[in-house]
């Protein structure tokens, strides 16, 4: 076998093995598509509780906690990058 039939041949095998992964991707959209549709038809995604994605409640803190939250992690970033110089030299 030429190195011309062997390219010949692997390209051939390229475009099925492509075409095949193609194929089943088809397959699996046109599934989950389908599956989408007969469960919206029977009413199955709607929830008992009215909405089905709820947005969580923020807890309101004041700016100075942020602003000490902020400063307590700048302080421990230091003291880390202290620390591991220390210990590289």
């Amino acid at each position: 076998m030429t190195i011309v039939e062997m390219l010949g041949q692997s390209g051939v095998l390229t475009v099925m093995g492509m075409g095949t992964v193609f194929s089943f991707l088809v397959i699996v959209i046109i599934a989950v598509t389908l599956m989408g549709k007969v469960v919206h038809a029977l009413g199955a995604d709607k929830s008992d509780q009215g909405s089905a994605v709820t947005t969580p409640a923020r807890p309101s803190a004041p700016q100075a906690n942020s602003a000490a939250k902020t400063a307590a992690v700048t302080a421990a970033i230091t003291a880390a990058v202290t620390e591991y110089q220390k210990t590289e030299n």
